[in-house]
């Protein structure tokens, strides 16, 4: 009996209406008459977060703030920022380029450099580089090393060869946890990363495996040009079906604990090129 008084009482409370009333302070009238509770009052709050949120979420949906949101900007827009940033360092090398020129013809007008000596100008920035730019005994012993060890090492020009042309995108966020070891018959990176994150398809193409294994979780699989497959597995839950064409960059995935093999939160990536299993951090920088 006491609960039920207490309950009685809170909700008369909250419906108990109040009298607002606006007076003239000179003619003492009564403008305006409100009758209001708190029920109301709470009412037009509440109204009034959800419209505001429904409109910054139309906002942020509808206008380019989207790519600023993880996992939301565009394959287009990617492109772009990957080409502009080679057309700065184009335009980089081209004012070196063309300060080396005026330093050249500074020095042929004071007579440091006799002109019968130069051939070319191209030649003569070749030498300015080479010759006058002095290095060090230190870099002179690093670059011999550096070039001694990579003189037999095939790996980096046939992943270029084998990628050439192609711009591979980050899967997700996270931190490697696991890396390629094809002794280990570990054919793929492992990337820690929150549940719920944004899985991205590194290249454009189509997707031909879109299920669930009691293994692997929740896998997607994407066949894309140049004979390169990419894996996706241990996912939280899947964007796409099979047979869908998506574009690099584009959210397919999100990340997940699922699978007998699974460790924690985390994505395992794998690419295959011709039916062989490769190293992702050859081709993708995490």
């Amino acid at each position: 009996m006491a609960k039920k008084k207490k309950r009685k009482a809170f909700w008369s409370n909250i419906k108990f209406k109040y009298r607002l009333t606006l007076t003239n302070e000179n003619t003492l009238e009564d403008i305006l008459t409100l009758h209001v509770s708190k029920l109301n009052g709470f009412s037009v709050l509440l109204f009034f977060c959800i419209a505001l949120f429904l409109v910054a979420s139309l906002i942020v949906a509808f206008t380019p703030l989207r790519n600023y949101l993880p996992g939301y900007m565009n394959s287009e827009l990617r492109t772009q920022v990957v080409e502009n940033a080679l057309r700065v360092d184009s335009l980089q090398q081209q004012l070196e380029r063309q300060n080396l020129y005026i330093m050249n013809i500074q020095d042929i007008f004071r007579g440091d450099i006799k002109t019968d000596t130069v051939q070319s100008i191209d030649s003569l920035t070749v030498i300015r580089e080479d010759s006058l730019m002095e290095r060090t005994e230190r870099e002179t012993a690093f670059r011999k090393q550096y070039e001694e060890n990579e003189r037999f090492n095939l790996t980096t020009l046939a992943a270029r060869s084998e990628g050439e042309g192609l711009i591979f995108y980050r899967p997700t966020r996270g931190m490697v946890s696991a890396p390629f070891n094809a002794e280990r018959r570990h054919y793929g990176t492992d990337i820690a990363a929150g549940l719920g994150e944004s899985v991205l398809a590194t290249l454009d193409g189509t997707v031909v495996l879109s299920a669930y294994t009691a293994e692997t979780g929740y896998i997607i699989q994407i066949q894309h040009s140049q004979d390169f497959i990419s894996v996706y597995k241990h996912c939280g839950s899947l964007l796409k079906r099979e047979g869908e064409s998506v574009k690099g960059g584009d959210a397919i995935a999100l990340v997940g604990n699922t699978g007998q093999l699974s460790t924690g939160p985390h994505l395992h990536f794998e690419l295959w090129h011709k039916g062989r299993a490769v190293n992702p951090e050859l081709y993708v920088v995490f």
